[in-house]
């Protein structure tokens, strides 16, 4: 299917589109490169560059509960930048996601977006707000209310800041304790990025495992 000219250029904001205008432009260069949402009748390709502010806090939050899993013995898969598709209705691409549990199914490693309806919603969708901020705590969260995720992060690049939500019965409500990884406080997350602007990772994470042991 051929690209609409219509939406050729409207780049980091929301046009409306259909699923197949969503599928054909995650297909066709350059927007290949970016990443991709679709809800409620609507497209956002983003395209902005990453900054190394986004790309470090990305990188921080990830470890935090990579090594959270670890200390705690908590069964996780972590998909940095995978595309998740509820065909024909709902598709994200968070900057990171995780499956958490004892009875989630590893989606195939291959080139394909994951199928939420074979393999569920990610447990766990975070997102790291820069130029995005606002979008990411409107229409995404809408949209990652409608997947059926467990809990969505975003992070506030500028203020090392985390507005963390459980998510259940198409809704949300702010927490500042995980959930899905119980007895993770959000304030040690937000000190993990306070830290990360001045410590290496080799100092950043000895910390880090002293925090959790």
């Amino acid at each position: 299917m051929a690209l609409p000219t219509s939406l050729a250029l409207q780049t980091d904001t929301w046009v409306k589109a259909t699923w197949d205008d969503f599928v054909a432009t995650m297909d066709t260069a350059p927007y290949d490169e970016g990443r991709g949402y679709f809800d409620n009748g609507f497209m956002r390709v983003e395209m902005a560059a990453l900054g190394g502010g986004h790309a470090r806090q990305n990188s921080v939050v990830s470890k935090v509960v990579s090594l959270f899993g670890m200390v705690r013995a908590v069964r996780l898969a972590e998909f940095t930048n995978g595309s998740f598709h509820k065909t024909g209705e709902r598709g994200c691409q968070p900057d990171v996601a995780f499956y958490i549990g004892s009875d989630f199914r590893l989606p195939p490693q291959d080139n394909a977006p994951i199928d939420v309806d074979v393999y569920g919603p990610p447990t766990l969708a975070i997102e790291i707000g820069g130029s995005s901020f606002k979008d990411d705590l409107g229409a995404k969260r809408l949209l990652y209310e409608r997947l059926g995720v467990s809990e969505y992060w975003v992070v506030n690049v500028a203020e090392q800041q985390v507005v963390a939500f459980a998510v259940a019965e198409g809704g949300s409500r702010q927490i500042r304790v995980s959930g899905v990884l119980p007895g993770l406080e959000i304030t040690l997350i937000e000190e993990a990025l306070h830290r990360s602007q001045t410590e290496d990772d080799t100092t950043l994470m000895g910390w880090l495992m002293k925090a959790l042991a």
